[in-house]
């Protein structure tokens, strides 16, 4: 008999971990789909994905993903994760790869009930439907929980070696962990700078002022510390590695300030009005760039570097 073929949403998570694992052990051929956006990078999923001999494919969707970030048609979370729609996205995506490439099935690795809002039967349902994937999804940690999908029916994965995890208690996937010989792993959701609340302010508050942000503007708000003036953003950065991200991230339009004389943060000015910026942001950023370096600070002969 034909060897099942299958796609695997990994995110190098525990739970995407083991539904692989057990999937594996059912000699499935897997490949792993893994997504990176602006707001979680494919790094961790890499490295798993080499530990336990897991293909990768990685897609890149930035861009679509940060629409549905502005406005997500399910809603967002504790903070500004729109996981609902975020699903729905990489499955109709990875549902494109498996009629494509003719793969069986593609799997999960959600858990009912894991997550309140996402991983409610409801809304598994609603994304299975939403993704177009039908009962050709399947999430092995909670399959003997939901109804049983195609792969299942046609023999291709025995639903009996299959699980029923649910809940938000990790004590199954830990004992699974340990059976499998899984030493690390990242914490739900660590990966994701939208479930984040610091960073979720910031979004939000450039999202107010400035809608129509780039992918440029929203990377800029993981480096540095943040002031809004009006519309004018000063972003001081906090060492020399974001000080080096932050001038990279640089535009033509920004202002960039550096001491001459004195060890200390660069700092990035960035409007988002229609005026020039004024000369007393200008200033006031200069102030706090002397500031934040415990050397040049209350220093009377700083000298500025500025690049307009």
């Amino acid at each position: 008999m034909k060897k099942a073929r299958a796609l695997i949403l990994f995110s190098g998570g525990l739970d995407s971990i083991l539904a692989s694992l057990i999937l594996k052990e059912q000699k499935i051929k897997l490949l792993g789909i893994t997504f990176k956006s602006y707001f979680f990078s494919e790094e961790q999923a890499k490295k798993v994905a080499r530990e336990i001999n897991l293909r990768l494919k990685i897609i890149d969707f930035s861009e679509k993903h940060s629409k549905i970030v502005k406005k997500p048609k399910y809603g967002y979370g504790r903070n500004l994760n729109p996981c609902i729609d975020c699903h729905i996205l990489m499955l109709k995506k990875t549902k494109e790869i498996m009629k494509k490439k003719k793969f069986d099935f593609v799997a999960t690795g959600e858990v009912l009930a894991e997550r309140p809002m996402s991983q409610s039967k409801k809304n598994l349902l609603l994304i299975r439907k939403k993704s177009s994937l039908n009962n050709y999804l399947l999430r092995p940690l909670s399959a003997k929980l939901l109804e049983p999908t195609v792969p299942e029916k046609k023999g291709l994965v025995n639903r009996e070696k299959l699980l029923a995890i649910a809940g938000r208690s990790r004590k199954e996937q830990i004992k699974l962990a340990k059976k499998y010989g899984l030493k690390e792993y990242p914490t739900p959701a660590g990966g994701c700078l939208l479930t984040d609340s610091a960073f979720s302010q910031r979004l939000k508050d450039l999202l107010q002022i400035y809608p129509k942000c780039s992918g440029n503007d929203i990377q800029l708000l993981k480096y540095g510390r943040h002031f809004w003036q009006d519309k004018t953003k000063i972003i001081i950065g906090r060492h020399k590695e974001e000080n080096e991200k932050i001038k990279k991230l640089a535009q033509n339009n920004d202002i960039l300030i550096e001491m001459k004389n004195y060890p200390g943060p660069l700092t990035l000015i960035r409007n988002y009005g229609k005026n020039k910026v004024a000369q007393v942001i200008v200033e006031k950023a200069k102030k706090m760039t002397q500031n934040y370096s415990n050397k040049a600070k209350n220093k009377p002969d700083v000298k500025f570097k500025i690049n307009l």
